[in-house]
């Protein structure tokens, strides 16, 4: 909680009603395990349809060249979001954009493949190795 000291507006939007509101999206099952499946504030909003980028950073892995993918929003005009992921490439396993976003659109629905694809050497990373998905949208 030290994020909220001094910070009375962002404070209000996490805690309602006495609550800690987190921001995890979560599934139930039958049995009654709780499956957290992203978050909220990660959710990309694409024409009243919701894709969670770990969803579609899991397809991306699943391609023999992808070593590492992240995927943010991106603004578009009519549909307000639009899906874009950052992908680095294993080594001497070359992999063309079109062919990745391809493998994508085999794989999710039609509203959830990444429209724009950006290869990097490296995604940017935190001290503990969290992808700085901040430092991406600014190379859209």
């Amino acid at each position: 909680m030290d994020a909220y000291i001094n910070a009375p507006e962002e404070t209000r939007e996490v805690l309602v009603d006495g609550w800690f509101r987190t921001g995890d999206l979560a599934a139930v099952d039958t049995d009654g395990l709780v499956t957290i499946v992203g978050r909220k504030r990660e959710r990309i909003l694409r024409g009243g349809y919701s894709v969670f980028p770990s969803e579609v950073e899991a397809v991306l892995l699943t391609h023999p060249a992808v070593a590492e993918a992240a995927v943010v929003a991106m603004p578009h005009p009519e549909l307000g979001e639009d899906v874009a992921a950052f992908v680095a490439l294993r080594p001497d396993c070359p992999a063309t954009v079109d062919e990745l976003i391809a493998h994508c659109r085999d794989r999710l629905a039609a509203f959830k493949y990444p429209r724009r694809l950006i290869v990097l050497d490296a995604l940017p990373k935190s001290p503990t190795g969290k992808v700085l998905k901040a430092k991406l949208a600014p190379k859209l």
